[in-house]
């Protein structure tokens, strides 16, 4: 299975409490922080609601 790495690019501050709930699921915490999760549906899911605070890339 191929796997993607998440990057935490902004900050968390100001942002909606299930879109933080969303980047602790993945693991990030802090800007810069990376993660290395399964490409799966629940995963994309979980991408696309913080789309805009994150970078990924293939793995």
């Amino acid at each position: 299975m191929a796997n993607v790495v998440v990057t935490l690019k902004k900050s968390l501050i100001g942002s909606k409490q299930d879109q933080i709930a969303t980047a602790h699921a993945l693991g990030l915490q802090k800007i810069g922080d990376k993660a290395t999760q399964p490409d799966n549906p629940q995963t994309q899911g979980k991408i696309r609601k913080i789309a805009h605070l994150i970078e990924v890339t293939k793995a």
